[in-house]
């Protein structure tokens, strides 16, 4: 494999696959000795992000979009 004259390198599709890289996924390198390591980027989430992280897979009302939006509104 060459790095093109931009500085570009495909990374193969099964190694893609394998670590979930897809397109426009944040990316590090890490140059230890002699070697260089591409990992995915651990990115700060907000704080919004975080409580929907917390949040995912909670609900326990069964209700459909009707009756909530129905909750909601002063008819």
């Amino acid at each position: 494999m060459k790095i093109t004259s931009e500085g570009q390198v495909t990374i193969p599709l099964e190694i893609r696959d394998k670590l979930g890289v897809i397109p426009n996924t944040e990316v590090e390198f890490e140059v230890i000795g002699d070697a260089l390591y591409l990992k995915k980027a651990k990115l700060n989430p907000t704080a919004g992000e975080r409580l929907i992280e917390m949040m995912r897979g909670k609900a326990r009302v069964k209700m459909t979009t009707d009756e909530i939006m129905s909750l909601t509104r002063q008819d």
